[in-house]
């Protein structure tokens, strides 16, 4: 109807707008509908409504009418195929402003045919619909059911089709990724890896090719679409990408380059060395002088940061600095790594030199921090750069560690106070760049360089005085908490896990070293309970055999400078302890056909193998330990006979040949046998009963002979 035109002055427009909203709501037929529509959609079309004057236009439509335009197929008579559609669209984007109409099923439920637009080739006139439905899924994507249902209903693979058409409104394709990805990597890999990789390919293609400022802007681009899992590496197409991104790093990375440039190219080779490890550099002396060049890049921009610290640069460097942290750990470990090292031996001397020299500024840098600072990630970042140096270079800047180590000790002390409740989650097995909340277990970054600290008498003592022990124990107790509290899984080891065997071994250098400190702070004798509950529990569990022998042994050393507490003292938990570690010291090893004779042969037990390089030493320690803790627990020789450990072991040294038994190994059975023949008399009969004066004398045990003739 005529008197339904658009007026020109905004007054009047809202008024007719008001008047185009009455008749939808009481229109008679289509076409009435229809006409006021069609100024309702010139007005949001202008862009000049509020949102109040949208909701008022969706209350006065409602979804039924959009579906049905997005539905029909015959356009009026003399206008394009799509016309309704686009109508349709254009009220579904007005609609999805408002947040919780974006979130409305009506609109979620669209979604499939948000993505075939996407997908449909683009006429020149239908360039509005493809910006609606930008706007739509934009706003779906805002809210919090939103990116689930894209991801699930198949918007990540319309969006990578949408970016490699390259037609009308490709980069609005590509920030939506960007923002899919930046939610839910995982799951739009997980559904959509083809189409993903096709992208990447793309882009990587782009980012070799390119020698304008563009190279640098696919920098920021190209780390969103590189996987955390599945690595790249296991695809052939994902290896492509994944050379290209080497290339176009070397040729960045090899020029002059401003500050600008050389940032983004550092955050996305720490990006791959985050997701691939340095399986993307090739083997061969240019992909070593790339990653030298890399690990010095990093160690330069960690000085040129750290070193003079004003406060607001570092503020703007976390991010490049943090990245350069990541470059740095790959460096650590291909510095030490000696199955074919992508390093020649010059190349890793002159980057520990250099590694040193950054790890000076980190000290430097974390002696300033303030306590109110202690919170913030890139702090964290730092202690973990720093404990994985200490974990591996113990020689190096031993003054300056020493002296930072109360800060260290507090500020772990302060985050696993603080965070508890929080350490137990799963933590990036890398620096992550992206700054996930705040991090709490830095202890278990720090544990390795304190084992190594802890066999040193100064850094010791300062470790002690801080009260690290104290500290050390509760964080063990902690970790078997975690530990226990897990579904059990076979493999790979967790890194509670492998925090729990760091500390046993931060607690037996405690242990040799100062046993005063074991007797008189009160933690040990919590920890000593813990030792004695867990062994029972962790042995039957075969993939947890290095712990085992981690507790069995601490628990044993530990037992002999505790004899006279309450805990060891006769209690059912001493004696399950006890009966539990001689199954761990007494199944170690077996007779077993020698392939070079008819006879047998001595050899380390089947179910020991694998792990034995890890447990030898413990074992060693362990029948040591167990030897010292004979005279000081009349339960022990019992537990013995109860074993018939005695028998069984009569029975080994009578079956194999002796020559296949090693000094070593005599000597450590002969210790235990003469404490157990002075300790208890049915132990020596039985040892007397089984031969044991003979094989005594086959094997050279003098000591025992001696003990055995005594009267």
């Amino acid at each position: 109807p005529p008197s339904l035109a658009m007026a020109s002055d905004p007054a009047d427009g809202h008024l007719t707008l008001k008047r185009c909203l009455g008749v939808l709501r009481d229109a008679r037929n289509d076409s009435e509908q229809f006409a006021a529509l069609l100024l309702v959609t010139k007005a949001v079309k202008a862009g000049e409504l509020d949102a109040k004057t949208r909701r008022q236009i969706f209350d006065a439509i409602g979804f039924t009418f959009p579906n049905r335009l997005l539905t029909s197929r015959q356009p009026p008579a003399g206008c394009p195929e799509h016309t309704f559609r686009a109508l349709g669209l254009t009220l579904l984007a007005c609609f999805c402003t408002d947040p919780e109409l974006a979130a409305h099923s009506q609109i979620l439920n669209k979604i499939p045919t948000f993505n075939d637009i996407l997908v449909s080739p683009c006429n020149p006139d239908s360039t509005s619909m493809i910006d609606d439905v930008y706007q739509c899924l934009s706003a779906v994507m805002a809210t919090t059911r939103g990116p689930r249902e894209l991801v699930t209903k198949g918007t990540v693979s319309a969006l990578c089709q949408a970016y490699l058409n390259g037609s009308y409104g490709s980069d609005h394709a590509l920030t939506l990724l960007l923002g899919l990805l930046a939610i839910a990597e995982a799951r739009c890999w997980q559904r959509d890896a083809p189409h993903l990789l096709a992208v990447l390919s793309k882009l990587s293609s782009d980012f070799l090719k390119t020698e304008d400022m563009t190279k640098f802007e696919l920098c920021e681009v190209l780390p969103h679409f590189i996987p955390q899992s599945p690595p790249l590496t296991q695809d052939s197409q994902g290896c492509k990408c994944l050379h290209r991104l080497y290339k176009g790093l070397a040729n960045i990375l090899g020029s002059k380059l401003s500050q600008s440039q050389r940032d983004p190219a550092l955050k996305l080779a720490a990006c791959l060395m985050q997701a691939c490890g340095s399986e993307w550099i090739p083997a061969g002396s240019a992909g070593s002088k790339f990653l030298a060049l890399l690990v010095n890049l990093a160690c330069v921009e960690v000085r040129l940061t750290l070193e003079e610290p004003d406060p607001l640069e570092v503020e703007g460097k976390k991010e490049v600095v943090t990245a350069c942290y990541i470059l740095i750990e790959m460096g650590i470990q291909e510095c030490l790594r000696e199955e074919k090292p992508l390093l020649e031996e010059m190349q890793k001397v002159q980057l520990m030199r250099i590694m040193e020299e950054a790890f000076g500024a980190v000290i430097f840098y974390l002696r300033q921090v303030k306590q109110e600072e202690l919170q913030d990630p890139f702090i964290f970042a730092s202690v973990r750069i720093l404990g994985a140096w200490m974990a591996e270079e113990t020689s190096s800047l031993k003054q300056e560690i020493c002296e930072l180590l109360p800060f260290l000790v507090h500020y772990a002390k302060k985050l696993f106070k603080e965070g508890s409740p929080a350490t137990s989650l799963p933590q990036p097995e890398l620096l992550s760049t992206k700054d996930s909340g705040l991090p709490q277990d830095a202890l278990r970054f720090l544990l390795p360089g304190f084992c190594h600290l802890t066999a040193e008498d100064r850094p010791r003592d300062i470790l002690i005085s801080e009260g690290a022990p104290a500290l050390l124990c509760e964080y063990f107790l902690h970790q078997w908490e975690v530990l226990t509290s897990q579904p059990r899984s076979p493999t790979p080891l967790t890194s509670t896990e492998m925090s729990l065997q760091t500390a046993c071994g931060i607690f037996l250098n405690l242990v040799v070293t100062a046993p005063d400190l074991i007797r008189r702070e009160k933690t040990f004798s919590s920890l000593m309970e813990l030792l004695l509950k867990s062994l029972p529990l962790l042995l039957p569990q075969k993939d947890h055999l290095v712990l085992a022998a981690n507790i069995a042994t601490l628990g044993l050393m530990m037992a002999r400078i505790l004899a006279n507490s309450a805990v060891l003292q006769e209690t059912q938990s001493a004696k399950d302890f006890f009966g539990a570690a001689l199954r761990f010291l007494s199944q170690a090893h077996t007779a077993q056909a020698d392939p070079g004779s008819e006879g047998l042969a001595a050899a380390v037990s089947p179910a020991y193998a694998s792990a034995w390089a890890d447990v030898r030493e413990l074992w060693f320690l362990g029948m040591q330990a167990l030897a010292g803790c004979v005279p000081l627990f009349p339960c022990l020789p019992q537990a013995v006979l109860q074993a018939r450990w005695l028998e069984s072991l009569s029975e080994f040294l009578t079956r194999v040949a002796p020559a296949s038994v090693d000094f070593e190994l005599i000597a450590a059975f002969q210790g235990v046998l003469v404490e157990l023949a002075r300790a208890s008399q049915p132990c020596r009969d039985a040892i007397l009963s089984h031969h044991g004066g003979e094989w005594a004398n086959l094997y050279g045990m003098a000591a025992l002979e001696q003990c055995l003739s005594e009267q």
